[in-house]
């Protein structure tokens, strides 16, 4: 037998590898059967596996910190915004014009308003939207009020108001004066007076730092409406033909008579006279004329002698009406001059009950001027026995 076969059936190798270590004993049917073990993988030091760990458990637990932290410093901040504050009791605070958020909060914060301006001003900038602003002015906070009741406030504008009036029949100058006198409005008055009669005598309510200049054109944009509007709806017959002419007549109805049941009256009796080519002799011209808008003093008289001083206003001079308005009249004496009664009056004069007795003809309104002078007469005997402390003379028996 040749050497080729006596190797035959000989296996080489446990995996039948003719390239394995020498010749391998079989295995037995049950180790067959049994797996192999495998191989563990090297082992990491134990060195390594702790500094691995102890930077995995820092991470996690600056982790917790940071979140613990941050949920904590949010329920302080917000606790801070929406409790109550500092303030103790009620107190004016004003927001200049022009202020941003950092120096309001800081205000808030020295006027004892809030206790933290940081968080005022961080939380207050995530409430507004891009539009929403803090609001020039003066408003009044509550005592206790939080930092979000403070905010609300601010941005809804609802500030302290105060008010100017401006009865009707003032001159500008006179108006300007009350302006000038005002503690709470800012700036300076123009130079240059606006026209008498362009400004609406009313009421006027503002905001703390409200300027001058801002009540003015106010008073000027409301009196050009007023003016348009009654123009609109005039008397056709009227005998005036120009929105000026017709705020100058409506200024002396307003400076003749306080009472609102006897404008219309009163203007019936000017414009008869404008009809009939008579002059007006009304005595506000005559003063407006010697004073101008800074008005009479109220010691002053009216004397004969000013009935025929020369000067442009003075009605018992000149025919028609004057150059120009003699006050800034209200609603009522522009609509009694839009609208007067139809009367045939030519004259009024004082009845002694704050009003005016009206005649038609010369002869009616010397009677009515004998009244008024007897009445005046009595009156003062009355003040001087007032004075001395005498009983009033009886009045004398009519003839």
């Amino acid at each position: 037998m040749s050497d080729n076969h006596q190797n035959e059936g000989v296996p080489f190798g446990r995996d039948g590898d003719s390239a394995g270590k020498g010749p391998i004993i079989p295995k037995s049917p049950s180790e067959a059967l049994r797996p192999e073990r495998v191989p563990q993988p090297p082992k990491r030091s134990r060195r390594a596996r702790s500094q691995l760990v102890i930077f995995l458990n820092f991470i996690m637990t600056l982790t917790v910190a940071v979140c613990i932290i941050a949920v904590a410093g949010f329920y302080y901040i917000m606790s801070a915004y929406q409790n109550p504050g500092p303030l103790a009791n009620n107190a004016n605070f004003v927001v200049r014009s022009g202020a941003g958020l950092a120096e309001i909060a800081t205000s808030l914060e020295r006027n004892g308003v809030v206790s933290d301006a940081r968080v005022f001003r961080y939380v207050t900038a995530t409430y507004l939207d891009e539009d929403d602003t803090l609001k020039a002015g003066e408003y009044e906070i509550k005592a206790g009020a939080s930092m979000r009741d403070v905010m609300d406030l601010l941005k809804s504008g609802k500030s302290i108001l105060y008010a100017v009036s401006f009865p009707e029949g003032l001159t500008v100058a006179q108006m300007f004066k009350r302006l000038a006198d005002d503690p709470v409005l800012e700036g300076d008055l123009p130079a240059d007076l606006p026209k008498e009669g362009t400004l609406r005598p009313d009421t006027y309510k503002f905001s703390r730092g409200t300027k001058r200049v801002e009540i003015i054109n106010q008073m000027a944009a409301a009196q050009e409406q007023l003016v348009e509007q009654i123009w609109e709806k005039r008397d056709a017959d009227l005998p005036i033909k120009t929105r000026d002419e017709f705020i100058t007549l409506a200024s002396i109805v307003e400076k003749e008579t306080g009472k609102d049941d006897e404008r219309a009256h009163v203007a019936s009796v000017f414009i008869n006279r404008l009809a009939k080519g008579m002059r007006l002799q009304s005595d506000p011209t005559i003063i407006y004329g010697l004073f101008g808008g800074e008005g009479k003093p109220a010691d002053r008289p009216i004397y004969q002698s000013d009935l025929q001083k020369q000067t442009p206003y003075n009605t018992y001079v000149i025919k028609g009406l004057p150059p120009g308005p003699v006050s800034n009249p209200g609603r009522a004496a522009l609509e009694a001059v839009a609208n007067p009664w139809r009367t045939k009056d030519l004259y009024f004069v004082a009845d002694g009950s704050g009003g005016h007795a009206f005649a038609a003809t010369l002869d009616e309104h010397n009677a009515n001027v004998q009244r008024w002078r007897k009445l005046e007469a009595e009156q003062a005997a009355a003040r001087d026995a007032a004075a001395d402390g005498k009983p009033p003379a009886a009045p004398p028996v009519a003839d």
